[in-house]
């Protein structure tokens, strides 16, 4: 009996301080290559408190642009439905996030089609979401395919946490280099079991908080993060 007491006492202590590891940001692993580099990105707060990944070019200052060509925002690498998420969410997901960022985008500059030599250039993608048992850290990120998952523990089903991955950058219109470049990892809503499918809504308010973020977004004079 105590042999049996002392092994669940220290597998709950394991599991405990793999609960403790979870990264509130993106892990190399997770980056997608959709932009070029990610070496100078930087642990910061986003306006709002959110933890991000962000570069700033040090030059940068806003009051430079009085433009933005919006590109509109895709899933990289191309997303493909699946029996837990079909398409009607996928072309959902990103309706949702083009329109919530588009508005943060025409709230800071007037948008345009055609750049110019004072625009900026934005581009972005949805590049993965994963889910993992709640508290836990075994789980595997599936680029855009919106798998749950995981396998069940021996106690049975367990709630589990997901999250959406987002890359983006703006680029100088004038230099065609990059002024800004974000890499997210957004906390959506516990799914009930691995066998729960995910919805629009599981995913919603992260998109909101980059929005939010987008269009409270400032930066210091040399600040590069």
């Amino acid at each position: 009996m105590r042999n049996k007491c002392f092994i669940k006492a220290t597998l709950l202590s394991s599991l405990l301080v793999l609960a403790g590891c979870a990264s509130k940001v993106a892990e190399p692993e997770n980056y997608s290559g959709f932009l070029k580099d990610y070496s100078s990105l930087q642990e910061t707060k986003s306006a709002t408190g959110k933890p991000v990944l962000r570069w700033v070019d040090p030059a940068f200052n806003s009051a430079s642009y009085d433009s933005i060509v919006y590109n509109p925002v895709t899933f990289y690498p191309e997303a493909r439905p699946t029996t837990q998420v079909g398409q009607q969410v996928l072309d959902g997901l990103l309706n949702y996030t083009n329109n919530k960022l588009k508005t943060a985008a025409q709230q800071r500059k007037p948008l345009v089609t055609t750049p110019g030599p004072r625009s900026l250039i934005f581009r972005g993608a949805i590049t993965g979401v994963d889910s993992s048992k709640e508290g836990l850290q075994f789980y595997e990120v599936v680029p855009v395919a919106l798998l749950v998952a995981g396998t069940q523990m021996a106690t049975g089903h367990r709630t589990m946490d997901t999250h959406l991955y987002f890359e983006g950058e703006l680029i100088d219109a004038a230099t065609n280099k990059p002024v800004v470049k974000v890499v997210r990892k957004g906390e959506g809503e516990t799914l009930n079991n691995e066998k729960t499918p995910m919805t629009l809504a599981t995913l919603k308010q992260v998109v909101d908080d980059m929005a939010a973020d987008a269009a409270l977004f400032e930066t210091k004079s040399g600040d590069s993060k």
